[in-house]
């Protein structure tokens, strides 16, 4: 009987869990969130700015750029698409040329004219809506649950570490200050390199003359949220257009591509990321894959904290490291801010 009850237990644990996946998922993303932030929110606490301010003024600096960024690239990119995909001039190059390019153009003139307009748009308008609103909230609560965390984690750890022998507990508030070291600096990275990519593939594809130059630098800056998969996608993308120009404009968008990836990974990522999470490009692309079937496209960007997680814990607990002596790159902040930050 109690090796039922345990087995029943344990089972609906796990179904309670599967249900609130998507609120872990938010959780989780709240806890990757504020160790992005705390170096920071530390940093400015040393020169008397509260806590409270601090996530504050973070929120509103994060605000004002995603303003800007859409100010400065929403405009032209609806201009672009305007004119690119307009049915008139899509009709004249469609008798222009021949071949695969005159396929492709004709069956991009043929959908554009099935689009439903008018009364048929109300329900997908109505459930863009609900989608944008869930969005919404579910951002909301992020924000609020990082800002949150940021005042409660210390008293989290001490809360865990009293339940376990005296001994362990140094050992539990390294790991999990490693781990919030780890996460932290991932995310700066990331970030960064988002900005870096966007900025420089789109100068890029600008001085060739690729069509959609903004949408496909910014699209490839921003899937550089996905691990592997993203870049590769970006390149393809970048390719296909190019190659309805010109085979010459094509291929110069591929070794555009192939150049900066290869300028990231020998130089940027070294230098910004270093070792951040410490995992192999085999476990990350396993980790993606296994992830997005698992959970769904979104939780794609919890594979990697997820993964580097699970390896310093392994790391820890199976090959006993000690995870003080660990060094993690602090990406942006001194590591006396890290210090402060994680201790």
């Amino acid at each position: 009987m109690i090796a039922a009850a345990i087995f029943v237990g344990v089972v609906a644990v796990a179904l309670a869990l599967w249900k609130l996946r998507v609120l872990i998922a938010l959780i989780f993303l709240a806890f990757i969130v504020a160790a992005a932030m705390r170096p920071s929110v530390e940093a400015l606490r040393r020169y008397r700015v509260p806590r409270g301010v601090g996530i504050v003024l973070h929120y509103a600096a994060l605000g004002g750029l995603l303003g800007l960024l859409l100010w400065l690239v929403v405009p032209r990119a609806i201009d672009q698409v305007s004119s690119a995909t307009s049915s008139d001039r899509l009709e004249s190059r469609a008798r222009e040329t021949t071949g695969v390019k005159h396929d492709i153009l004709v069956g991009v003139q043929n959908r554009l004219e099935d689009l439903p307009s008018g009364s048929e748009l109300v329900d997908p308008a109505l459930e863009l809506t609900l989608t944008a609103f869930e969005i919404f909230i579910g951002l909301f609560f992020v924000l609020a649950a990082a800002g949150y965390w940021i005042f409660e984690r210390d008293r989290a750890v001490d809360l865990v570490s009293s339940m376990l022998p005296r001994p362990k507990r140094k050992l539990v508030q390294d790991t999990w200050t490693l781990i919030d070291l780890k996460l932290g600096a991932y995310v700066r990275g990331q970030a960064l390199l988002i900005v870096l990519v966007a900025t420089a593939l789109s100068t890029i594809f600008w001085a060739i003359g690729l069509p959609f130059w903004l949408l496909i630098g910014v699209f490839a800056g921003v899937v550089e949220i996905v691990p592997v998969v993203g870049p590769l996608v970006a390149g393809a993308l970048a390719i296909g257009v190019g190659l309805t120009e010109s085979l010459a404009l094509g291929a110069a968008a591929g070794v555009a591509v192939l150049v900066v990836r290869l300028l990231e990974d020998y130089l940027v990522i070294p230098r910004v990321l270093g070792d951040a999470v410490g995992i192999s490009p085999l476990l990350v692309l396993t980790s993606v894959t296994g992830v997005a079937l698992l959970f769904g496209a979104f939780a794609v960007l919890l594979a990697v904290p997820i993964a580097a997680v699970l390896a310093t814990l392994v790391e820890v607990i199976v090959l006993d490291k000690d995870p003080a002596a660990e060094d993690v790159p602090t990406v942006i902040f001194p590591a006396k801010d890290a210090e402060i930050a994680g201790g």
